[in-house]
């Protein structure tokens, strides 16, 4: 109680904080503020009061965090919006120095505040219990601090259908209050694993909520449905756990449908999944492919192969593409793994001698088993790109559709680049080693090429048809043509192993009428004759300062590419420096210079003073 009046305290240090900035921000937070602290309305008939408990529920969690699985910041949420209630109904706990503790009673039921006031009591408690549960993955202790929590939630929960059964209450209010407390009280027994006491809590939820989506519209219903079905995997759980196997299958099922399970169930029902193919896997000892029969004893790979086929039949019931597409990046991943798992146990002498096997057509039972494995992976990526592609081909045929609100629409060029892949998967299962040998498999391989050729070629020569390249899309459609042709010639006996691939027979009449709307259009497209224009019209490229006396009208004169002269200008051949050479000089005769050239005078003293002196002649 201490922590959750400290985070009280804080969350109404954080709303007083929230409020000088709301107003700061301008009247819209403001308003949304005092929108949370007026009365709700009362759902029932006179003086009656009512509550929507669910869909505040509901709307508050979306909007504060639990969208993302953020708990903490709702927790907070609630402290801040039931420091405002107890501010707006004068129902503090005290004041800042000593705590007073009240109750809400049935005599001051004037308002469904007050039970709204209580409903935020129990979330608060609620969603600390959620966000300490994600802590205690890597916490432990956590734990014991989780379920006291919860069994504060399930306090509140429970006070708040104690008031409802006041006569002040309408009818729905009080069975919104009984499906929630033991919602919660559901929970908490969940987690102290008393599978019994939870599955009966469960149950009372689930009837209560199915009851009142029956009572109102459609659009009341949602909420209630939606509810029901967020139960239903914690009642099958229970019932697993109690001793019903026939839960098991409908829990896997469950989580297929939806691509994996959210919230209090998702772990618990994940760690079953694993432990019953598990314990199915200690009795699968081999498997047997193309008419081979290799050993498994890798328990990961086990587990995939025997999860492999619940997988597909879940892919095939799928509607909604965004499932089937969950459904495929989990098969991938979960095939990855395994042949990782593969490769590991592959020892280095094994790999080395991988090369003379492939030669002599044999390999080892556990490198036939990588080969199987990469066939699941390269077959599966075939069919969710052709998943993808079909996907496209619906967008496609609605031509009327036009783009709206910036949204680009599907293009040929996106099928090109699916079947550009589909046919790389398919040269890679060409090169599987231990099938090399195999006849049959190449030329299923070798058919399946031919088939997704001759629909990228059909779609390169849709692409040709948009920019009116009529020659060249008319050499594809043929080209589609004969692979068709070919396909039909050499499915043969292979017809029944071909039937998932899509129907060529249908693609030939698709081009066969293609080819007439594009002779048809070619021809109106030679038709039109485009306008001559006039000699004043034409330019020759010439700048203008080449073509001064030519008068025509060229409108880049006025803009930022005007052409006015070449730039930079051209080379021009221009004369060379010309260069001097004395001819003269070697045939000149200079005079005698020996009478200029002074003597060199004897040295010694005298000599040395006479220069001194001046006297040297």
């Amino acid at each position: 109680m201490a922590a959750e009046r400290q985070m009280s305290g804080s969350g109404g240090g954080s709303g007083a904080r929230g409020g000088g900035s709301c107003g700061a921000a301008g009247p819209a937070a403001a308003h949304e503020e005092n929108k949370e602290n007026e009365k709700p309305k009362a759902d029932g008939l006179g003086d009656s009061l009512g509550l929507e408990i669910l869909q505040i529920v509901k709307e508050s969690q979306q909007q504060h965090g639990l969208r993302h699985g953020d708990f903490q910041r709702y927790r907070g949420y609630c402290s801040r919006r039931l420091r405002r209630l107890r501010k707006t109904l004068n129902f503090k706990m005290g004041n800042r120095h000593k705590f007073t503790g009240k109750k809400v009673t049935e005599e001051l039921l004037s308002d469904n505040r007050y039970l709204l006031l209580i409903l935020m009591d129990a979330e608060r408690a609620w969603s600390y219990a959620m966000q300490l549960k994600q802590e205690a993955n890597t916490e432990p202790r956590k734990r014991f601090h989780l379920l006291s929590r919860l069994r504060k939630a399930v306090k509140h929960a429970e006070e708040l259908e104690r008031l409802c059964e006041s006569n002040r209450v309408d009818a729905k209010t009080k069975l919104e209050a009984q499906a929630y407390t033991s919602y919660l009280t559901g929970m908490l027994r969940f987690e102290h694993q008393e599978w019994k006491a939870a599955m009966e809590a469960f149950n009372k939820c689930k009837t209560i909520y199915e009851k009142l989506a029956s009572a109102f519209t459609e659009e009341q219903a949602v909420l209630y449905n939606q509810r029901v079905e967020e139960i239903s995997p914690n009642i099958r759980y229970c019932a697993y756990n109690i001793g019903d196997q026939s839960a098991i299958s409908e829990l896997m099922q469950m989580r297929l449908r939806s691509g994996g399970t959210e919230g209090l169930l998702a772990e618990k029902l994940e760690a079953l999944i694993t432990q019953t193919r598990a314990k199915q896997a200690a009795t699968m000892s081999e498997v047997e492919w193309r008419g081979r029969t290799v050993p498994v004893k890798i328990d990961k790979v086990r587990i995939f192969l025997l999860g492999l086929a619940d997988t597909e039949a879940a892919i095939a019931q799928a509607e909604e593409e965004e499932t089937k597409e969950r459904l495929f990046e989990s098969l991938l991943s979960e095939c990855r793994d395994a042949i990782q798992a593969v490769r590991e146990e592959l020892k280095p002498d094994q790999q080395r001698d991988h090369s003379s096997e492939v030669d002599s057509g044999k390999v080892t039972n556990i490198q036939y088993l990588h080969s199987y494995l990469t066939y699941i992976k390269l077959s599966t990526a075939i069919k969710r790109n052709e998943s993808m592609a079909k996907s496209l081909q619906k967008a496609l045929l609605q031509q009327q559709e036009l783009e709206e609100d910036g949204k680009r629409t599907a293009r040929p060029q996106d099928l090109i680049r699916l079947y550009d892949i589909i046919l790389q998967n398919l040269a890679d299962l060409q090169q599987l080693p231990g099938l090399e040998e195999d006849k049959s498999f190449l030329k299923e391989i070798g058919i399946k090429t031919l088939v997704y050729k001759a629909y990228r070629c059909f779609f390169i020569a849709q692409s040709y048809v948009l920019v009116k390249k009529w020659s060249e899309a008319l050499v594809l459609y043929d080209r589609v043509l004969k692979y068709a042709n070919e396909v039909e010639a050499q499915a043969g006996i292979y017809k029944n192993n071909l039937k998932e691939l899509p129907d060529v027979q249908e693609l030939i009449t698709q081009v066969n009428a293609e080819k007439y709307s594009l002779q048809a259009a070619a021809i109106l497209d030679a038709e039109d004759v485009p306008e001559v224009e006039s000699p004043s019209q034409v330019k020759d490229g010439k700048p203008l300062s080449e073509r001064l006396e030519t008068f025509c009208l060229d409108s880049s004169l006025v803009s930022k590419q005007a052409s006015l002269v070449h730039f930079p200008p051209e080379f021009q051949p221009i004369p060379c420096k010309p260069l001097f050479f004395d001819l003269a000089l070697n045939h000149v005769t200079f005079p005698p210079l020996e009478d200029k050239v002074e003597q060199k005078s004897k040295s010694g003293l005298t000599g040395y003073i006479k220069g001194i002196f001046g006297f040297r002649s």
